[in-house]
């Protein structure tokens, strides 16, 4: 495992780190997810990522049983805030009173005393920005927090966000976009500005939702027990499923054997290949998936292949910068 700092901090992740969204608390039972856990520490990952909303706050309450006994300081654990977590109108957004209240319940819930890492889980209109960042500063302040981050978020308001940091004297270090080699929205804009600002990219689904590891073909249905037969979540992995993207998806099999990858490593090694990029998010129901994807770590891939993978995909490719999008109103 290959490592590298958070944006111009001087935390160092784990290139490769453990998501547990969909999975912990909801599509794996507790004992097969921290059996992931587990492979995921032996194989040299140290950087974990969950969210508050995550099956519905289940999803923290797992992987902080499954980090139990050991050393906090050899982790990188990140969390975010920002969707519904209960049922009543406080209970979501980015207001101070919900900001301040999530942190201690994801401490709670996760059995420790800092995450390395807070993020806004998306853009809150409903919340005046100063009143979010101030909230953060006073967590960060607190031992609480170590980093602040931002998730989904437009590079106009992480700019605006790096202001107020700056200001309030908190490091704001981090962006947690959707980013894979059939969606690149963040390249024309907050990638730029996140350099200019000293942000470095988490990205989440590298392999847009297993679609890049080949396993769904066109003409075909779903494999039983895969995500896109998951009707909870199947939403999320539904615009890539059209025929076109799946024909395509195939046509990248021998552009992987010639660089003695499979389709899963090369889809986690593309999005590493961009410097902005300080750690791809990977999840896993069983320990096997986990050990395949790792082997990206460090892969370098020449220019030549990287033109013959847009060659192949270009055409299904989504780039506009206006898909970076939160809520117009809180959930």
């Amino acid at each position: 495992m290959e490592f590298r700092h958070l944006g111009r901090s001087g935390l160092l992740v784990s290139e490769i780190s453990y998501g547990n969204w969909i999975t912990h608390g909801s599509q794996v039972e507790e004992e097969a997810a921290r059996a992931c856990v587990r492979e995921a520490l032996d194989l040299g990952i140290t950087t974990f990522d969950t969210a508050d909303v995550y099956a519905g706050t289940r999803a923290e309450e797992v992987l902080g049983r499954a980090l139990k006994g050991e050393r906090r300081a050899g982790l990188e654990i990140f969390t975010k805030v920002y969707w519904p977590t209960g049922p009543g109108r406080n209970d979501r957004g980015l207001s101070r009173k919900h900001v301040m209240e999530s942190i201690d319940g994801s401490l709670r819930r996760l059995q420790t005393d800092y995450v390395d890492l807070y993020q806004a889980h998306r853009f809150d209109y409903s919340t005046p920005l100063e009143e979010t960042m101030v909230a953060f500063a006073d967590i960060v302040h607190a031992g609480k927090a170590h980093y602040i981050g931002v998730s989904e978020w437009t590079a106009e308001q992480i700019r605006q966000a790096h202001a107020l940091a700056t200001e309030l004297r908190i490091p704001l270090v981090s962006s947690q976009p959707q980013y894979s080699m059939l969606w690149r929205v963040i390249e024309a804009e907050v990638v730029p500005t996140s350099e200019e600002l000293g942000l470095g990219q988490i990205v989440w689904s590298p392999m847009a939702q297993g679609v890049l590891t080949g396993k769904y073909l066109p003409g075909q249905p779903p494999p039983a027990g895969s995500r896109a037969t998951d009707e909870a979540n199947s939403h999320f992995i539904q615009k890539w499923l059209a025929d076109d993207v799946l024909t395509r998806v195939q046509q990248l099999k021998p552009i992987a054997a010639q660089a003695d990858l499979t389709l899963a490593q090369l889809a986690v090694a593309w999005v590493l290949q961009n410097p902005n990029v300080s750690s791809a998010i990977v999840g896993a129901t069983r320990p096997e998936q986990l050990r395949d994807t790792v082997k990206a770590s460090g892969v370098k891939l020449g220019a030549d292949l990287l033109k013959a993978i847009d060659e192949v995909l270009e055409p299904v490719v989504e780039r506009d910068p206006a898909q970076t999008q939160s809520p117009a109103q809180r959930p």
